[in-house]
């Protein structure tokens, strides 16, 4: 018997059978909330007047909720992104809803009262589920209430995985009993060198990891947006289905994905350099790749090794691709921005490098890939949103200065979506098969 409070958590948010029966409910609520009684107020004067001071509060209300996202959005930035058109749709509708309660609440009788009382929660419900599926962020409540819903990964005899170099292989026969599915879990990745107070890890594992002898593996370290934790990459970007998927069609094969913590905390925005914030490049260029070469079967090749990132995470991801080509020789960066950037330049500066300007400039990764040029054998995956036009001209810029830094360059934009998590979905379906299936190419990496 299924347990109601885990279905009830584990429901998916994103789904028409569920969004346009709430929807209808909200819009009908609120009719009858605006309108005149039906039995009295439809050929009464007063009663329509009522309903026109009704909407007039619920419009009050609306201009109210778009004046709140000009303010936080872009007056602030609070988010550093754009607020899109559809979020500033559904926050109108929930403070127009709010608007609309109160006034029943005030302005009715009983049964108002009681449809007034119905339509906070609705008001509340509805458009957040609408903002939800804008931004894709959380497919079920278990994703919105629990940051790392993973459980601890078992790197010992159960798992299959030793610490032994397996050396050069270059034919891969799957065995019988390889599992049909990667495996999903949480470490501990001690800042050993960095000091850097970094959240658990979240690891995937391909079936040709799970196997009791397994092959020498590409590797792939993953970086969330900010905020934002480790485990986002598999939550809302449904980085395992892809992984999966990619393993099925290549023999149980993919890349190893460690999705680091270069933030420490949610909105902790270290800039991916070594600061006083944290030393966060020496954590994900040192300790993570020690902890990885020390506990699981990749490559040492730096032609198996690659990134992924998101906004923040993926201009991470541009800086340690183009500042430490040594260590990695690919990157999907989703969304990045132009320089590592908190606020504004100056801010930028003031936390995290000793004030100075030039010091800032000189950590963007067009300037990375200027100073460090010409590159071999590296290659970067630039998408964004189509609707993201920011950050679709960030990627055609950081795109030219790639190219004549003689990096492989992609350049494309998701159909229909903008800075938000259906855009990293389709950039993993999309990129992430074609990145693996480069790194599988190290020498060393087996062949099905």
């Amino acid at each position: 018997m299924v347990d109601p409070f885990h279905w009830v958590m584990g429901t998916r948010l994103q789904v028409p059978t569920k969004l346009v029966p709430a929807d209808v409910l909200f819009g009908v609520v609120a009719v009858l909330v605006l309108l005149p009684a039906l039995r009295t107020g439809l050929r009464s004067r007063a009663g329509w007047r009522r309903a026109g001071v009704r909407a007039a509060v619920a419009g009050g209300g609306a201009v109210l909720g778009l004046l709140a996202c000009w303010i936080v959005g872009d007056l602030f930035n609070a988010f550093d992104v754009d607020l899109t058109d559809v979020t500033r749709m559904w926050v109108a509708f929930a403070f127009a809803g709010l608007a609309l309660a109160v006034a029943g609440l005030v302005h009715g009788g009983r049964g108002r009262r009681v449809l007034a009382a119905v339509l906070v929660p609705l008001a509340l419900l509805v458009p957040a589920l609408g903002v939800n599926v804008d931004y894709a962020a959380y497919p079920t409540l278990n994703a919105l209430v629990q940051k790392n819903p993973f459980p601890r990964l078992d790197l010992g005899s159960e798992s299959g995985i030793d610490t032994v170099d397996a050396g050069p292989a270059e034919h891969w026969t799957p065995p019988a009993d390889m599992p049909a599915a990667g495996r999903v879990g949480s470490v501990r990745i001690p800042g050993t060198r960095s000091g850097f107070p970094a959240r658990p890890a979240v690891v995937y594992l391909p079936p040709a990891a799970l196997t009791a002898d397994p092959p020498t593996l590409p590797v792939v370290v993953s970086l969330s947006g900010q905020p934002g934790s480790p485990s986002d990459m598999f939550t809302a970007g449904g980085l395992a289905t892809v992984l999966d998927a990619y393993a099925a069609a290549h023999h149980g094969l993919a890349p190893i994905v460690v999705s680091a913590d270069q933030l420490a905390v949610p909105g902790h925005n270290t800039m991916c350099v070594d600061s006083e914030v944290g030393n966060a490049a020496t954590y994900i260029t040192q300790d993570v790749p020690a902890w990885i070469t020390g506990h699981l079967r990749v490559t040492p090749d730096r032609r198996g090794w690659g990134l992924i990132g998101f906004s923040q995470g993926a201009t991470c991801a541009n800086q340690f691709l183009t500042g430490d080509p040594d260590r990695f020789s690919a990157a999907l960066a989703i969304s990045s921005e132009l320089y590592p950037v908190d606020r504004s330049p100056q801010n930028s500066a003031d936390e995290a490098f000793g004030g100075s300007l030039a010091r800032w400039r000189a950590a963007a990764p067009s300037a990375l890939m200027a100073a460090n040029e010409p590159y071999a054998d590296t290659s970067l995956w630039l998408t964004a949103g189509s609707s993201d036009h920011e950050f679709v001209e960030n990627a055609r810029k950081l795109g030219a200065a790639a190219e004549r830094a003689g990096i492989h360059t992609s350049i494309r934009s998701a159909p229909g979506s903008g800075h938000d998590w259906n855009t990293v979905q389709w950039s993993l379906r999309e990129d992430l098969p074609r990145m693996a299936e480069e790194l599988a190419e190290a020498p060393g990496t087996p062949r099905p």
